[in-house]
């Protein structure tokens, strides 16, 4: 009886045994693992997140999404999760078979959304000094660092700084640091500031007045930088607008005048003066070395002038309006001077030159020599004239023999003119240059500001 029983507890281990091996063999292969893959590498919410299965030995699957969506699924593989709201989120695969079951967590933090934005507001104005109020509009950050390029003070780790100082004008580059906990975003800007108050201001008379003789109109040139109001105030003299940005004043009378600018700027008020010295009216008006050109330097040096202008005109300018204030007209006949003479403006056209538009006529005393009529001034009288008062008493009329041309054989040479507008002056030739067909005299010139 002992064999058959031998027999058959052998038949019962050869039976069962393979069938524990392998049911251990089962247990022994259900491992849950996952892997995850962050869209971007970035874990700033909302963040896409692809997972995958890497378990072995499971039939069923059950993940869980802590703040995920979909927030679980059934499937081996599930794709991409999104994760919309910062904070930990807690990811959970549980995988099973016929005989076991297992599972595994793991934690993943989201970072915040970071919108990184600020406004630079100057207080008042845009001028230094300047108080600026930094307004942080970034959301998301959990730590902040800034930077102000010239500011008091020139850091912060606030998250509003309120107000920074600046006291020199120019670009100041601001620059803001925000950290979501775990990655650092930057934002820069350049605030502009200009120079502070500065006043200033320069006296330009007018053309008329360039000799600084009474009466004498001049413009208030205001040079102030960083101004936005003006108030002018003056020792002696009429401002014609006096809180005007550049208004112009008038003097009567000779003297020494004070003129003060209050500038300000909304910030500050600063003042400037300047003083004037109004000479008294000597009624006479001088030039010197003033060229005139042979007829032909007309295109190169010149053959006219305006003593009211103040220059001299050649054949390339325009005399369309200018034309009716030509006072001289010099003809010169060739580089060796053999025929020389000053004529009237409105027979320019007789001797070579275009008729001048809107020419006056004027007396010419070329030769006083020659002239027989009384006038005589000489190089020695014009240099000592300060005043009108030798040309005041001078009659200055046309005659045949003042008329006649002249030569280079006498220098200086001192021709006598009387304007349209019956001002008097002199022309004293001081030099002939022959310089082939662009010869030319120099001069100076004296002649009564009004008659």
């Amino acid at each position: 009886m002992r064999k058959p029983v031998i027999k058959y507890f052998v038949y019962l281990l050869l039976l069962y045994a393979p069938m524990a091996a392998c049911k251990k063999e089962q247990e022994r292969a259900l491992t849950v693992d996952f892997a995850y893959a962050i869209e971007n590498n970035d874990l700033s919410a909302p963040v896409k997140i692809n997972f995958t299965n890497n378990t072995t030995g499971a039939t069923n699957y059950k993940w869980t999404f802590t703040g995920g969506e979909p927030a679980v699924s059934d499937k081996k593989d599930p794709g991409t999760i999104i994760f919309a709201n910062a904070g930990n989120c807690s990811v959970t695969l549980e995988a099973w078979n016929a005989d076991n079951r297992s599972s595994k967590t793991a934690d993943i933090l989201i970072d915040s959304s970071v919108t990184i934005a600020f406004d630079a507001l100057p207080s008042v104005n845009d001028f230094v000094p300047a108080d600026v109020t930094i307004v942080n509009k970034s959301t998301g950050g959990v730590s902040y660092k800034w930077t102000f390029e010239g500011g008091q003070p020139a850091t912060s780790t606030a998250k509003d700084p309120g107000v920074i100082k600046f006291n020199t004008p120019g670009g100041h580059t601001l620059t803001l640091v925000v950290n979501n906990g775990r990655k650092d975003f930057t934002l820069s800007k350049v605030l502009m500031l200009q120079p502070a108050l500065l006043p200033a201001f320069t006296i330009i008379p007018s053309l008329d007045d360039n000799d600084y003789e009474a009466p004498l109109t001049a413009t208030l040139n205001n040079e102030t930088v960083s101004g936005l109001h003006w108030k002018w105030t003056t020792t002696g003299g009429d401002i014609d607008n006096d809180t005007a940005q550049k208004p112009t004043i008038h003097f009567t009378s000779a003297g020494s005048y004070t003129i003060t600018l209050t500038a300000g700027n909304d910030k500050e008020t600063k003042t400037v003066q300047h003083t004037i010295n109004v000479l008294p009216n000597a009624n006479l008006r001088t030039f010197s070395d003033v060229k005139f050109g042979i007829n032909s330097a007309h295109g190169t040096v010149g053959c006219f002038f305006s003593t009211k202008l103040q220059r001299s005109f050649k054949a390339s300018d325009d005399l369309s309006v200018a034309g009716k204030d030509i006072d001289l007209v010099f003809f010169g006949l060739n580089k060796d001077f053999t025929y020389n003479r000053f004529v009237s403006p409105d027979s320019a056209d007789r001797y070579t030159f275009d008729a001048i538009p809107g020419a006056q006529p004027a007396s010419i005393i070329n030769s006083q020599e020659l002239c027989g009529c009384g006038s005589s001034l000489t190089a020695a009288d014009f240099n000592a004239m300060t005043n009108d008062a030798v040309l005041a008493g001078m009659p200055v009329d046309f005659t045949s023999g003042g008329w006649i041309q002249f030569t280079n054989d006498i220098l200086p040479r001192v021709v006598l003119f009387k304007t349209s507008d019956g001002r008097k002056g002199a022309v004293q030739i001081k030099q002939f240059v022959n310089n082939g067909p662009d010869s030319y005299i120099i001069t100076d010139i004296k002649v009564q500001k009004s008659p």
